[in-house]
């Protein structure tokens, strides 16, 4: 068996698993800071994660529950945030993280 170089395993470009998970986790990064950056300056560190489900669910990761209570208020915020970047979310589901 073949060893293949650690930068070739984490290279996106390149079609396999690893590639997939790398691109899979930048845009997941990257909606989350459009989402931070669409909230008022005092919620922006309430979102942990966030995530675009098949069936359309914009999936809000947050830190406790108060910021869930909080965020719930701007799920037509994060909506149309998600919206504009061409995302078709339809709706939007606030989580609060198991750590």
């Amino acid at each position: 068996m073949a060893t293949e170089k650690l930068e070739n395993l984490l290279n996106p470009s390149k079609a396999g698993d690893l590639g997939n998970i790398i691109k899979r986790a930048r845009s997941m990064a990257e909606l989350t800071t459009i989402l931070c950056d669409a909230l008022p300056e005092s919620h922006k560190t309430a979102i942990v994660a966030a995530n675009i489900r098949d069936d359309g669910a914009l999936v809000v990761i947050c830190a406790s529950s108060a910021w869930a209570s909080r965020l719930r208020y701007e799920t037509a915020t994060l909506l149309k945030a998600a919206q504009k970047t061409g995302i078709s979310a339809t709706t939007c589901r606030i989580r609060v993280s198991q750590s």
